[in-house]
């Protein structure tokens, strides 16, 4: 099938997503999308696609995709060892692929999440305004589903000529990295008052890990209990992004892109949007440590995120 993309194996969990389905929390519908955005945005510009365009997640085991006519590619996100017809290529940069070539992926050597942008994305039809996959309602992406082998997937038509979008690259500077220990932001509430000065304590100075409790809904992480003044409970509330919940076993729970659209738990603190693509790509036995901030340092920080986004986009233009 010209124009597409035959999956040769689906590895152990690939899916569609893009920036996520907006406007529908109110149904119940959760706005799902890539895990890390951050990751998706930057591939997408490094090919000539729109920020919010879909691509590939992938996660830990990448699958092998062969490709039914010429494109290019970026690879950002976790080094899941890439190569093309067997030999390695870099990730953070977009390249050229011809006809018939075989995109495969190694043991991962950092991070999580991969993601494969393609020049002029990938040509599903949008449900409720996304292209995103919600596995639970089978919602989006490709039949609302994982990919499996014998799939094709469309792609779309680039936004310009192949040889303009092929070989641009994010510098190494500004290319993340996925540290197994690191201080994780939060924004402290809205019910910090439901837990104990110890309780407070606890959750700011020491370590948790990452368990294999996890997935695209929420990361359930293990260490020292935290206090409550009483209960876990409250009346149901609505979630946001990065929200750390704090059932009665006092183990925190960072809810993510699958995340319900209301919750019963006291919500601890707030993850900052800076540093939630970094949870993303946090493995089972990453080590968590949380530093409260303030609104206006969460903002500052988005700011200048944004501003790099707005430059990579010009810089493409």
């Amino acid at each position: 099938m010209k124009g597409s993309i035959e999956v040769l194996k689906p590895g152990l969990m690939t899916t569609v997503q893009d920036l996520g389905r907006f406007g529908y929390q109110g149904y119940g519908m959760p706005v799902a999308g890539a895990m890390d955005s951050l990751a998706l945005q930057i591939g997408n510009l490094l090919v000539g696609n729109a920020r919010h365009e879909a691509a590939l997640e992938i996660t830990m085991a990448g699958p092998r995709l062969r490709f039914q006519s010429d494109t290019v590619i970026a690879i950002t996100g976790a080094h899941l060892n890439p190569t093309v017809d067997g030999n390695p290529v870099t990730c953070w940069k977009s390249m050229r692929i011809q006809q018939g070539q075989v995109l495969d992926f190694g043991q991962p050597v950092e991070g999580l999440r991969a993601y494969v942008a393609i020049a002029g994305g990938i040509a599903v039809q949008p449900v409720m305004g996304s292209k995103s996959t919600y596995l639970k309602a089978r919602v989006g992406g490709f039949h609302g589903r994982p990919l499996k082998r014998g799939d094709c997937l469309p792609i779309g038509t680039p936004r310009r000529s192949l040889d303009d979008l092929s070989g641009r690259w994010l510098s190494r500077e500004e290319c993340p990295r996925y540290p197994r220990q690191k201080k994780v932001r939060v924004v402290l509430g809205p019910q910090e008052d439901a837990f104990t000065e110890e309780g407070l304590r606890t959750f700011l100075t020491e370590v948790y890990e990452v368990t294999p409790q996890s997935d695209r809904m929420g990361y359930r992480l293990r260490g020292p209990k935290i206090q409550h003044r009483e209960s876990a409970d409250i009346i149901s509330d609505a979630v946001a992004p990065g929200a750390v919940q704090v059932p009665a076993d006092g183990q925190p729970i960072i809810l993510m892109a699958d995340r319900q659209t209301v919750g019963g738990y006291t919500v601890i603190g707030t993850v900052i949007s800076v540093d939630l693509p970094w949870v993303a790509q946090a493995a089972p036995g990453t080590r968590l440590l949380f530093e409260a901030v303030s609104v206006d340092q969460a903002q500052a920080l988005a700011v200048e995120r944004e501003k790099l986004l707005r430059q990579l986009e010009l810089a493409g233009a």
